[in-house]
């Protein structure tokens, strides 16, 4: 079973770079084959194989030869190690496993989308957020735990939507307002504050960063 699911994590990470490099373009992620980024080329059945034509063709693409990003094989591993992860954790509640699967698979879309493009996919977030309210239902005291999240995920939501409306949306994307929500649903109360704290600690850090070293 684990060695299935490291699989079935291969061929899921593979389709999660095309979520992550297509939505923020306005892409459609049911139509199109993939290209060589460079080129432009089509690309063909034996260049798709998960991490392998990675390998093979030693990172580069066969017809020009320039470089392919570091971040389709990573992805793919990242998501078929943490799939295995997840399995293991949750083993004995099976119902949980493809709720996790999906909050994860959300999750890294969200963050690589942001990384690469600045952007953070709505449709993504939702996903996410569903994942989060059938986690919430499915657990041992749903009527008790559920009122808390979702108090904090509008809470948070409130709170970011607040910093959002007095920058004028110079401090942040409206997607992280959104994302806010997600992460009241999933985190709940403390855990909301902690991350909160964290968030704003880690960007004030890498913001004085670039200020001193004149990139910003």
């Amino acid at each position: 079973m684990p060695l299935i699911i490291f699989l079935l994590g291969l061929c899921i990470g593979s389709f999660l770079n095309v979520l992550a490099d297509r939505l923020p373009r306005g892409e459609s992620v049911l139509w199109g084959r993939s290209h060589c980024d460079w080129c432009k080329k089509t690309l063909r059945w034996y260049e798709l194989i998960p991490v392998v034509s990675y390998v093979i063709q030693r990172g580069r693409c066969l017809r020009c030869h320039k470089p392919l990003s570091i971040q389709y094989p990573l992805v793919e591993l990242l998501t078929a190690f943490s799939f295995i992860w997840i399995y293991n954790q949750f083993l004995h509640t099976p119902s949980l496993l493809p709720l996790y699967y999906i909050l994860f698979s959300s999750l890294l879309v969200l963050f690589i989308s942001d990384l690469k493009y600045q952007i953070l996919p709505d449709s993504m977030t939702v996903i996410g957020i569903i994942g989060a309210l059938g986690v919430l239902v499915l657990s041992p005291a749903p009527l008790t735990v559920l009122p808390h999240h979702l108090i904090a995920a509008v809470g948070s939501f409130a709170f970011l939507y607040l910093l959002w409306a007095l920058t004028r949306g110079r401090g942040m994307g409206f997607g992280d307002v959104k994302l806010a929500l997600l992460m009241g649903m999933l985190l709940g109360y403390p855990g909301i504050i902690i991350a909160f704290y964290a968030a704003f600690l880690t960007g004030a850090l890498v913001g004085v960063i670039l200020i001193l070293v004149g990139r910003k």
